[in-house]
């Protein structure tokens, strides 16, 4: 159920209280035929070595990860689409990569299982709004983006899952050092809404404090 239209401006300040998020566990159910490979036990450690596009200005993206190794969180505190009312020409579209350096115990390698997505969006009838997001191994031709659509009128948190299969899993080569490229892109149309009186817009972040965007470790151990 939607919750009641309220103005943008009502809406704003709940929307940047919800830009910390709080890291919460999750993992991937294992399939019955095998339990998943254990995550190594010494600290995997990630640094950003590179920020760019306009949904992730300096200062407003950070990165953590889970102390259990599961997996690892990405808060935007700064990463908001939007059509109409108040917004610039460019703003209907944002984006973001970056660039990490995931630091993987000795004898481990690791793959992108499963990714999560949450914001908050405001759409007004007849408006839509599209969440899209990819990564990648730097050097790795195993590039795939996957896009998830929302039509207005809605008012809520709105929530994505990317997941790969397990035969379909892209692992980081072992004993070699590669940057794993995260990319993301929110975009809002007006559609058949009055940009001239109203505002829609999309934001990779919740009103409730929820994690942004959460990505699942799959393990293994190398040869």
């Amino acid at each position: 159920m939607h919750r009641p239209h309220r103005s943008r401006r009502a809406l704003r300040p709940a929307l940047i209280a919800g830009a910390t998020a709080v890291l919460v566990a999750a993992a991937a159910t294992p399939s019955p035929a095998a339990a998943a490979p254990k995550p190594p036990p010494d600290r995997v450690v990630i640094d950003v070595v590179a920020v760019n596009g306009s949904g992730c200005p300096a200062g407003t993206a950070a990165v953590s990860v889970a102390a259990d190794n599961t997996a690892f969180t990405v808060t935007y505190s700064d990463y908001t689409a939007q059509v109409g009312v108040g917004a610039k020409p460019t703003d209907f579209r944002k984006n973001c990569q970056l660039g990490l350096n995931v630091h993987v115990p000795q004898g481990f390698t690791y793959a992108i299982a499963r990714a999560d997505y949450r914001g908050f969006a405001h759409l007004e009838d007849g408006a839509a709004g599209m969440e899209r997001a990819s990564y990648y191994f730097q050097g790795s031709a195993n590039t795939t983006s996957v896009s998830h659509r929302f039509t207005g009128p809605l008012t809520d948190n709105w929530q994505s899952s990317d997941v790969t299969a397990a035969d379909a899993l892209v692992y980081a080569p072992c004993g070699v050092q590669r940057i794993l490229n995260v990319n993301t892109e929110l975009r809002v149309g007006a559609g058949t809404s009055d940009p001239r009186t109203t505002t829609s817009f999309m934001a990779m972040d919740s009103t409730d404090g929820s994690v942004n965007t959460l990505y699942h470790f799959a393990w293994k151990e190398c040869p």
